[in-house]
């Protein structure tokens, strides 16, 4: 397992919809391991495999205080969200060096196939739970800011473009 090398925006990949993934392989197990590698370099809570390149519907979550908790996720779906919102400071490492207060639910229950490819439905509260609807928005080809007004979004990306030149 190694890390991998994050897509940039604007790569159209970010864009496009992941596909289903039918079973968990010994590949798809592959992918995971390096995906949570490249979290972990990054470093960060969470990945969805569109940001390597892989476009599937694989996500990892680590919002853990001490690491290595990772939860690996194929095919990620929220069943219900609490309403209640969170508001939290989002980033993405595919546009590096720009963030925005996102408002999202402050818990979900999640549905995907787990690691041992079987169907789990998970509570996700807090943090995790940002990070889970943030990569499951990668997954559907969506950005955090896209979660922004118009006027907060193209702010947004100018200050982007102004950072990478």
């Amino acid at each position: 397992m190694s890390p991998r090398a994050i897509l940039r925006w604007p790569d159209r990949r970010l864009r496009t919809p992941a596909a289903e993934v039918p079973a968990v392989t010994d590949e798809v197990r592959a992918i995971w391991g390096d995906m949570i590698d490249t979290m972990e370099a990054m470093p960060g809570v969470g990945l969805a495999a569109v940001q390597i390149g892989v476009m599937q519907r694989l996500a990892v979550v680590d919002a853990s205080g001490e690491r290595g908790q990772a939860i690996r996720m194929a095919n990620p779906e929220v069943l219900h969200a609490s309403v209640e919102p969170r508001e939290h400071e989002e980033a993405s490492p595919c546009l590096p060096g720009v963030s925005a207060k996102i408002v999202r639910p402050r818990a979900v229950t999640v549905r995907f196939l787990n690691a041992e490819g079987t169907v789990e439905e998970k509570d996700f509260v807090g943090l995790w739970a940002t990070s889970v609807q943030h990569q499951i928005d990668h997954l559907a080809g969506r950005m955090y800011f896209d979660r922004l007004s118009k006027t907060r979004r193209d702010m947004l990306l100018r200050k982007a473009r102004k950072r990478t030149g």
